[in-house]
C-alpha cells in the first residue's frame, strides 16, 4: 500500500454510503479525505444522508454539516459534482435534474473515461429485491446492522486495550455468512446484466459496502465500498485507471482515532 501525503489530483472520483446522520459514519476520516484530494468530476453514488436514521433520531454534529460544506466548496471551485440518490437518501429522488449548490442530482448518469470508456453509474438499490419488493425487512436489516456496527465498537474497545489493532467485527461476519456472500455475488452479477444491456463498458455503484474493481465477462464491475466502516473510495487517473482508495490505510490512520483536523474552509 502506498502512502499517501499531500493533496492528490485525479480525474473523477466516486464515493457512496456515507450515511451522514448516524454515528457509524466516519465524518472525520471522509474530511480528511475530502481536503487530500481534488478532482475535475466528483460523483456522491448515493446514501450520502441516512434519511431512514434520521426519521427515528436527530443525530447531526458539526463534522456531518462540514462534509456538507467542504462537498458545496468543490462544486463552487469547479468541481462537477453529481449526486446520484440511493435507498437511505430517496427523498432526494423528488429533486431529480435539479440543481443545488451547483451540485447535480440525477438517478443515474454515464461517465466516460480519460482512455473513451463508457461507465453506468447508479446506487443500485434498484436491483436489491429486498429493498424494492419487501421494504420491512430492509429496515429490519438496516437495524440488525447497526446492531452489528455497536457491537464492532465495543469489541475493538476491548482489542485496543488488549494491544490489539482495529479489525471490523461486523465486515467479518457479512463476509462469512453464507447468504451475505451469495447476495454480493448475485449483486455483482445482477449490475454486470444491467452494464451490458445498456452497452456501455462498465457500471459503478455503492449500496452494499462492499469495495470492489473487477472485470466480468468483458465488463467492468466496480464498487467504491462506504464510509461506516471501509472508508474507500474509486478514483480515476488520468490516462484512465481505475483504483480503489482505502483511506485509513493509505494514510496510516488509526479508526480508532475519534477526532481528525478538520478540513481546511477553503
Amino acid at each position: 500500500m502506498t502512502v499517501i501525503s499531500g493533496v492528490q489530483n485525479y480525474r473523477a472520483i466516486w464515493i457512496s454510503d456515507v450515511h451522514l446522520g448516524t454515528r457509524g459514519c466516519k465524518a472525520e476520516f471522509l474530511l480528511d479525505f475530502l481536503k487530500n484530494t481534488e478532482s475535475d468530476y466528483l460523483y456522491l453514488v448515493g446514501d450520502m444522508i441516512d434519511g431512514w436514521r434520521l426519521r427515528r433520531s436527530w443525530h447531526w454534529p458539526q463534522a456531518h454539516n462540514d462534509v456538507v460544506q467542504k462537498l458545496l466548496r468543490k462544486a463552487r471551485k469547479g468541481t462537477k459534482v453529481v449526486f446520484v440518490p440511493g435507498n437511505h437518501d430517496e427523498f432526494a429522488r423528488d429533486y431529480l435534474e435539479f440543481n443545488f449548490g451547483e451540485v447535480q442530482v440525477l438517478n443515474e448518469t454515464i461517465h466516460q473515461m480519460a482512455d473513451g470508456k463508457r461507465f453506468l453509474i447508479m446506487h443500485g438499490d434498484q436491483f436489491d429485491g429486498v429493498v424494492q419488493y419487501a421494504k420491512w425487512l430492509a429496515y429490519l436489516g438496516d437495524h440488525a446492522y447497526t446492531a452489528a456496527l455497536a457491537m464492532n465498537h465495543w469489541f475493538n474497545w476491548l482489542r485496543r486495550k488488549l494491544g490489539y489493532p482495529y479489525w471490523s467485527l461486523s465486515a467479518y461476519l457479512k463476509h462469512k455468512v453464507k447468504n451475505a456472500v451469495q447476495f454480493i455475488a448475485q449483486f455483482e452479477e445482477a449490475m454486470i446484466d444491467v452494464a451490458r444491456y445498456r452497452g456501455v463498458d462498465g457500471i459503478i455503484c455503492g449500496h452494499i459496502h462492499h469495495a470492489e474493481l473487477r472485470e466480468i465477462g468483458g465488463i467492468c464491475y466496480a464498487n467504491d465500498g462506504d464510509w461506516v466502516e471501509s472508508c474507500t473510495a474509486l478514483v480515476e487517473h488520468y490516462d484512465g485507471r481505475l483504483e480503489i482508495l482505502r483511506w485509513t490505510e493509505a494514510r496510516q490512520l488509526s479508526l480508532f482515532e475519534e477526532h481528525l483536523a478538520p478540513a481546511a474552509q477553503d
